[in-house]
């Protein structure tokens, strides 16, 4: 048998990522002797409650005092696209965003505030997380008015080179991302990088342009300082919105990173699509982040 680190010295960048190609062996992997102390490029936990291995992610990464200093303004960006009940997998899960809201207040945060431009009317409520956001101490910020979107310039964009991006994300001194992974019938996943849809007034000019390049465009309207994605209970089939539960699997996972790419590059991996999901290559290509998992320093943590 091949050993596997001479197979993974001598293959290039995506063959190397498909070595790593779904929850298996994203998890089985050896931890490299730097992956136990330090901050890590990634990490992957699995088998707690979503507030449990939020807690735990945030930690590893240094604690949200890493990401939010005392007296600072932070702005949560979940995928509340649709008004459907959190059992259903179409947003991010309540429980992420409020344990999230809550490590920001305990970090010393003056304000933190949540949005998301939705596709349905009542999807702050029906998707529950309106409630759990402000029982935590947040508030929700209008992500339908367009008044609330200024006109910004992307001078690094290949095809997306100007949006109106709500004014939320552009003043805030912090910027955190918590989509949950979902299939997408247009982008093949909803993961971070989809997420920055939400964060722009005309989402059908990226329809219209180029999605995957016009996704991995829109990041550098502004990096997420902090990337959280909700892998407990993903949508597989029939996204963005879904059919019913059976459009779910449970994985029981979060992973965590400062690289967009990077934690994109490991929920295709979940979703069994290591390698082949364009915005996340491109993302690469641009020098948003890394995309080769066999590159970064991953603490694995199972919490069974």
């Amino acid at each position: 048998m091949t050993d596997r680190r001479t197979f993974l010295k001598g293959t290039a960048a995506v063959g190397a990522l498909a070595a790593i190609t779904d929850m298996e062996t994203l998890f089985a992997q050896e931890a490299s002797p730097q992956a136990a102390s330090g901050i890590p490029d990634l990490v992957a936990v699995r088998n707690g409650t979503r507030a449990e291995m939020v807690k735990k992610a945030v930690e590893t990464l240094g604690g949200m005092q890493a990401f939010v200093k005392p007296g600072q303004t932070v702005v949560i960006k979940p995928n509340i696209g649709w008004n459907k009940a959190p059992e259903f997998g179409s947003n991010t899960h309540p429980e992420t965003v409020a344990t999230l809201v809550e490590l920001c207040k305990q970090a010393g945060a003056k304000e933190v505030k949540v949005f998301d431009h939705c596709c349905h009317n009542g999807a702050y409520e029906g998707s529950g997380v309106k409630e759990a956001v402000e029982k935590a101490g947040g508030v929700m910020v209008d992500g339908g008015n367009e008044g609330q979107y200024v006109q910004t310039e992307n001078p690094k964009a290949k095809k997306f080179t100007s949006a109106k991006v709500h004014k939320a994300v552009l003043e805030a001194d912090v910027y955190i991302t918590c989509p949950p992974l979902k299939h997408h019938s247009g982008s093949e996943m909803t993961a971070c990088m989809k997420n920055v849809m939400g964060t722009v007034w005309d989402r059908g000019a990226m329809h219209k342009n180029d999605l995957h390049q016009c996704i991995a465009d829109a990041v550098y309207f502004r990096k997420p300082d902090l990337c959280v994605l909700d892998a407990y209970m993903p949508m597989v089939r029939n996204g963005p919105v879904g059919k019913d539960t059976n459009d779910l699997v449970e994985r029981k996972t979060l992973l965590a990173s400062r690289d967009i790419v990077a934690i994109d590059s490991a929920g295709a991996a979940l979703l069994n699509k290591a390698g082949k999901i364009r915005h996340v290559l491109l993302g690469e290509e641009m020098g948003l982040g890394t995309a080769d998992l066999t590159k970064l320093n991953i603490r694995r943590i199972n919490m069974a």
